[in-house]
């Protein structure tokens, strides 16, 4: 079984299966399987961002509600520096 906090804490604001509009930040994207694993790895609809994204302690932690929280924070600290 996956994390998934990076298919669930961040905002995508890009088109994507399922979601034409993207995300809001907290809210499970639905490509997301029960498993919190992507149903789009390795698919061109993929996100360019959710490509890059590099899971790391640093932004994980070291369990699923870690990652919620800190990638939740760099979601908040990133939309208020725009």
């Amino acid at each position: 079984m996956g994390c998934g906090a990076c298919c669930i804490a961040p905002s995508i604001n890009t088109p994507m299966p399922n979601m034409p509009q993207g995300k809001k930040a907290g809210e499970r994207c639905l490509n997301l399987s029960v498993d919190n694993l992507c149903d789009l790895f390795g698919l061109p609809e993929r996100p360019a961002f959710c490509g890059l994204f590099q899971a790391e302690v640093s932004v994980c932690g070291a369990n699923q509600a870690d990652a919620i929280r800190l990638i939740g924070w760099l979601e908040g600290v990133t939309a208020e520096a725009v």
